[in-house]
């Protein structure tokens, strides 16, 4: 296939804009498919996860192809939510197009402005598109004006829409100059002249459309501003710079549900967006030699490719999907992974449609294909040529998960499968964080929000038979004293034959917070037998790690043993073992225990209009905000804020900020807790050890 005539074209929104509808109105106009998918019955061609049919959202990206006009465009069909928008932001890295669709009825939302960000970042030119036009309230200027008032875009309409509401019936084509009036609700449409009655609304946004193709050329500007007439072709010429240098984004309108539209949105796609050879080259380096290097997008250089997306099922095992940088797979090909160093065998190449995989003999560069059952092979990996200059790509940024849930399997059999299962759905998906607390002695579940984590549980329940309850995670306090104690520690035990006798005395006292645990041989005279010191540490460990006040490890102590006395019979190291771990008990009671609790250090970035409320709630939350930086047109608000006061702080981010702030954290130091909440910590913990005791 030739690769000026691919496009790989992502759909992006805000959830519920219309996306997997426009999606399967391009497949059907294109005649890819013989009726039209829809979302509301579970008939969509993209989301046909039994999680995406239930919710009526697009939870993870998928991909069909049609052909237009001799262009074969494989369409990517991204999640709108912000808990899925990893998933979208992996794929945008390897299209070379979006279609932004805009909600007529809502105007832009705040993952609009999000996924307008997020394809920006990633360099992929874009092309608006005004959805819902039949629907009630539906309104085109609305819609264009806030795309350029809140994506600080210019946004120029292509098309103007003829009739309002239920009465829209067509579009005109300002490149054209003609109407085109729409019959049925298949895309058959009739090429009518302008009505009188927009002509001069014509003539106006024909202008501007115009004027923009200008500016978008420097020569073509000179032109237009001597008041020169510009041809055809150097408008077209002048559009299609502007759109790949993003000066502008070209704004189109339609109603996917009846095929109004639509055809001018292929022809577009078509014209306007690139073919995958824009970007040129692929930054990578030598696998061998480190030495950055970069490998053409061409048919004609060797092959190379990179998989962005792994499907995991049960039963049919792992799809990796990958996009062709350059040269040709064929089915024979046994590539390298060079980022394993690992040879795989292709078996078959396979094309994406929805569910469903097309078997072809070949795949060229700038194709999106997949193939199944890669032994090494895993999301991020490289695949190339082994003899002809090997490459390795760039891995992606890792996303960060923004809450975590402690796992609780239902069973002893959901206890033995969850680690398998979970890694098999983490091959999936990156997003997904899971391990075992060693001091909680939790699972931990990680993810990108609330609706992700409930995902996950159903997927496992459904595809792996895995149970399992979400609960609120336990926080890992410590604890540590504040004074010294001096005490004895006596293990004295007689009953028929051999006794047990262990006697030391030992001083506790803090070390500075972090510096750990320290322990001190201060024996003179033989009072304690050398060989028996080093059980007396092991008892004090022993009881440092079951804590005092509530079970908690006690950390930064130094522990001197001074004294003691030992039985020539009965002494032994488990006797002095047992004294250790008394003598602490007792020295720690004395010395001031204190609880301390994780404190986090937090980045949030939100918009301008947010900074007072983040701060004024993370001073709420007992935080200490630390700076605010500005980052483009937002602001990074730093503050350090206890863990237990920000374990939902997701959800309550995105209701502060209407879903456009984002976070990270990690943990940074330990403090003390305040009293009030020590207390309440303490007696939560006791009650907690006395029901597991019970059990």
């Amino acid at each position: 296939m030739d690769i000026k005539q691919i496009r790989n074209v992502g759909i992006i929104a805000h959830g519920g804009a219309g996306k997997t509808t426009l999606a399967e109105a391009l497949l059907f106009n294109a005649k890819a498919v013989d009726r039209l998918g829809k979302v509301d019955d579970g008939s969509s061609n993209f989301d046909y996860d039994p999680e995406e049919i239930r919710r009526k959202i697009t939870i993870s990206t998928s991909f069909h192809h049609y052909n237009w006009n001799k262009v074969e465009v494989t369409l990517a069909d991204t999640p709108g939510y912000i808990n899925f928008e990893a998933d979208t932001r992996a794929v945008l890295r390897v299209l070379d197009g979006a279609v932004l669709v805009v909600n007529a009825v809502s105007g832009v939302e705040v993952q609009t402005e999000k996924m307008f960000g997020l394809a920006r970042v990633a360099g992929v030119p874009m092309i608006g598109f005004v959805s819902k036009m039949d629907k009630e309230r539906a309104d085109f200027d609305k819609s264009v004006a806030e795309m350029t008032e809140i994506l600080k875009v210019q946004a120029v309409p292509v098309v103007l829409p003829i009739g309002r509401e239920a009465s829209f019936s067509g579009v005109i084509d300002l490149f054209r100059m003609k109407a085109l009036v729409y019959s049925g609700d298949n895309g058959d449409f009739a090429v009518q002249d302008i009505p009188a009655d927009m002509a001069d609304a014509a003539a106006k946004a024909r202008e501007k459309l115009i004027e923009s193709c200008a500016e978008a050329d420097d020569t073509l500007i000179e032109k237009f501003l001597e008041g020169g007439e510009l041809t055809e072709d150097e408008i077209r010429s002048g559009f299609r710079a502007g759109v790949l240098a993003a000066k502008f984004l070209p704004v189109l309108c339609g109603s996917s549900a009846r095929i109004i539209g639509i055809a001018a949105l292929m022809d577009l796609i078509n014209f306007a967006l690139p073919d995958p050879s824009f970007r040129g080259s692929v930054a990578g380096s030598n696998p061998k030699t480190k030495a950055e290097e970069k490998r053409e997008i061409s048919e004609k250089a060797p092959f190379s490719a990179q998989v962005f997306k792994t499907l995991a099922d049960p039963y049919a095992g792992k799809l990796s999907i990958f996009k062709i940088f350059s040269g040709t797979l064929t089915a024979e090909m046994s590539p390298l992974n060079s980022t394993k160093d690992a040879s795989e065998r292709i078996g078959q190449i396979l094309r994406l449609e929805g569910k469903k995989q097309k078997t072809v003999s070949s795949a060229t560069a700038g194709e999106i294909v997949a193939v199944a059952k890669f032994k090494e092979t895993t999301t991020g990996d490289t695949l190339c040529d082994p003899k002809a200059a090997p490459v390795l790509f760039n891995l992606p940024e890792k996303t960060e998960p923004v809450i975590s849930f402690a796992v609780r399997p239902k069973t002893r059999s959901d206890e033995d499968k969850l680690g398998v299962s979970i890694a098999r759905m983490m091959e999936e998906d990156s997003t997904i964080h899971f391990r075992k607390d060693a001091q909680t002695n939790e699972f931990i579940l990680a993810g990108m929000g609330d609706t992700h984590l409930e995902v996950i549980v159903e997927k496992l329940k459904r595809q792996y038979s895995v149970e399992v309850e979400l609960r609120t995670p336990k926080i890992a306090y410590l604890e540590t004293i504040k004074g010294k104690a001096e005490v004895q520690g006596k293990h004295k035990k007689q009953s028929g034959g051999r006794g047990q006798y262990g006697d030391c005395w030992i001083r506790i006292e803090p070390q500075p917070r972090g510096k750990g645990f320290e322990y001190v041989d201060a024996i003179v005279g033989g009072s304690v037998p050398r060989q028996f010191i080093p059980a007396v540490e092991k008892g004090v460990v022993e009881r440092m790690a079951k804590g005092v006040i509530a079970g908690f490890p006690v950390v930064d102590v130094k522990v001197t043993i001074f004294d003691g006395s030992y039985h020539t019979v009965d002494s032994s190291e488990m006797a002095f073992k047992i004294a250790g771990s008394l003598a602490f008990k007792k020295a720690a009671e004395q010395a001031k225990p204190v609880l301390l609790e994780p404190i986090v250090e937090m980045e949030v970035i939100v918009p301008d209009e947010n900074v007072g409320d983040v701060m004024g709630d993370m001073s709420g939350r007992r935080g200490r905000v630390l700076g605010v930086d500005a980052r483009g047109k937002s602001q990074i608000v730093r503050a350090q804020v206890p863990l237990a006061e920000v374990l939902r702080y997701s959800s309550d981010l995105n209701s502060m900020t209407g879903g456009r702030g984002q976070f990270s954290m990690k943990l940074d130091h330990y403090e003390e807790t305040p009293a009030a909440i020590a207390e309440k910590v303490i007696a939560e913990a006791k009650k907690e050890i006395g029901e597991e005791e019970e059990e």
